[in-house]
């Protein structure tokens, strides 16, 4: 019977993350983004001010994305400032993890079937 539970206690270890620093760095990117990105500023960004000081920024096009969910740094639908820029930033971040996550799960995945 000890050879059960020591079984089961390698197998917990073994997925077990190896970083906590890596929940704590996405538990705060999502603060960051949730939470924190309201008090961003509400100038427009470099290339926006770099196009009206050189002149070209009444030559832009509509982006055929204008209407895209999470256009214009919030989420379509929802109608609150606030929520919407944080919602836009907790799915940015989430799909930022989970495509970071895919990537490098899949290298390590391909590194241990080298011989």
């Amino acid at each position: 019977m000890d050879t059960v539970a020591q079984n089961s206690n390698l197998k917990f270890e073994e997925h077990k993350m190896k970083n906590p620093l890596i929940i704590f760095g996405f538990a705060l990117s999502l603060f960051l983004a949730g939470g924190i990105s309201y008090y961003a500023s509400s100038q427009p960004d470099g290339f926006e001010k770099a196009a009206g000081e050189i002149g070209f920024l009444d030559t832009a096009e509509e982006s055929p994305l204008k209407d895209s969910p999470l256009a214009e740094y919030g989420v379509a639908g929802v109608e609150n400032e606030r929520i919407s820029g944080g919602l836009a930033g907790v799915v940015g971040v989430g799909a930022t993890a989970a495509i970071s996550f895919a990537i490098f799960y899949g290298l390590r995945r391909f590194n241990k079937s080298k011989p």
